[in-house]
C-alpha cells in the first residue's frame, strides 16, 4: 500500500487535483465495515501532513472501533455542484480507497497535535484514488491503483 507521498510520485497530475479537493473541503465521507461486513458510513475530516494522510476519531466512536476491527476504508471527497447550466464547471469527487493503520505512539500523537487522550489516529495507506469529472459532453474518470500508471476512462 502507498503513502500519500508515493501516490504523489506514482501519479503527480491526479495527485495535484486530489490534493486540492482533499484540502478544500473540510467535511468527507468515510465508509468502512461494521462487525457483520455490511457497509457504515460516517462524517470524517482529514489531515496531509508529512506525506502522509491522515483522519482521527473520538475515543471510542464507531468509525474507529470498525477500522480497528477491519482496516479496509474509503473516504468520499465531495465538491460543490456546478454553477448553472454547465456541468463541466463542477470540479468533481475524488475517492480514496485503501487502509486505515492506528497509530498510538505517543511521539506521532503529539506531533500531529492528537487534541484528547483516548482519541484515535490513523494513517491512510492508499491502493486506489479516482476523481470523475465532466469536460464538455463526458463524464472523465482519472485513476490510479497502487504500482501502476494514472489511467484514464472517458463516457458519453
Amino acid at each position: 500500500m502507498a503513502s500519500w507521498q508515493k501516490f504523489e510520485q506514482q501519479a503527480p497530475e491526479l495527485s495535484k487535483v486530489a490534493r486540492r479537493l482533499v484540502e478544500a473541503y473540510r467535511h468527507k465521507v468515510l465508509a468502512t465495515l461494521r462487525r457483520d461486513g455490511s457497509p457504515r458510513v460516517s462524517g470524517t475530516e482529514t489531515t496531509l501532513k508529512n506525506g502522509e494522510l491522515w483522519i482521527g476519531s473520538m475515543g471510542g466512536a464507531v468509525k474507529a472501533l470498525d477500522l480497528r476491527r477491519d482496516s479496509r476504508m474509503a473516504i468520499h471527497v465531495t465538491s460543490r455542484a456546478p454553477e448553472g447550466d454547465d456541468p463541466s464547471s463542477w470540479e468533481g469527487d475524488v475517492k480514496l480507497a485503501g487502509r486505515a493503520i492506528e497509530i498510538t505512539g505517543a511521539d506521532v500523537l503529539a506531533a500531529l497535535e492528537v487534541p484528547e487522550e483516548g482519541s484515535h489516529l490513523f494513517r491512510i495507506e492508499l491502493t486506489e484514488v479516482v476523481w470523475t469529472h465532466v469536460e464538455g459532453d463526458e463524464l472523465v474518470i482519472d485513476f490510479w491503483q497502487e504500482g501502476s500508471s494514472p489511467h484514464q476512462v472517458r463516457r458519453h
